[in-house]
């Protein structure tokens, strides 16, 4: 972990004024993360699903975002009490959303240290277990941060557009 670069980002709860620099990163980093896991014509099919964040997100206070010193957005994570696809689950089960770091600042712990603000709000919300769908280029990163794979899955996307996926799951009980 990069402490120098951690110390020199804030780190904050997103707010609905945050819309556009969160869609505008998910824009610019999806096709760089993504290209070495998917061929070009799925992501170019997938890619306008992933980068749009639902507004509701950002106004739940269950969002956060990491900035750089001018403030801009080059970390995001955050979980939902809906799943990606819609509806409720269990009333102790959550699902990660949206998390991505600028290409340009990956391995640095940007994403380790959202991933903790996701894990303690989530159990501090009385979230017992949160459940992932991970992108294929994501999966060592959810592996390392304990969660455990339930099996793969084709998450669709729109009529005919289904995109593989890994089905994970995190228990928060072992939390502080």
């Amino acid at each position: 972990m990069d402490e120098t670069t951690l110390t020199a980002l804030t780190f904050r709860t997103a707010h609905q004024g945050d819309l556009a620099a969160v869609d505008a990163l998910l824009a610019r980093a999806m096709p760089r993360l993504l290209r070495q896991d998917y061929a070009p014509a799925v992501l170019q099919a997938a890619l306008p699903h992933f980068v749009a964040l639902q507004p509701g997100l950002l106004a739940s206070g269950r969002y956060s975002l990491a900035c750089d010193r001018d403030g801009a957005v080059v970390g995001a994570a955050g979980w939902a009490w809906t799943a990606p696809q819609g509806g409720l689950g269990p009333p102790d089960m959550g699902h990660m959303r949206h998390l991505v770091t600028h290409h340009r600042h990956l391995r640095q712990g940007i994403a380790r240290r959202l991933m903790g603000e996701v894990l303690t709000g989530a159990r501090a919300a009385g979230v017992g277990r949160l459940d992932c769908l991970s992108t294929l280029t994501a999966l060592p990163f959810y592996r390392a941060m304990g969660f455990a794979t339930i099996g793969a899955v084709e998450v669709r996307l729109g009529p005919g557009l289904l995109f593989p996926a890994v089905h994970m799951r995190r228990s928060l009980a072992e939390l502080p």
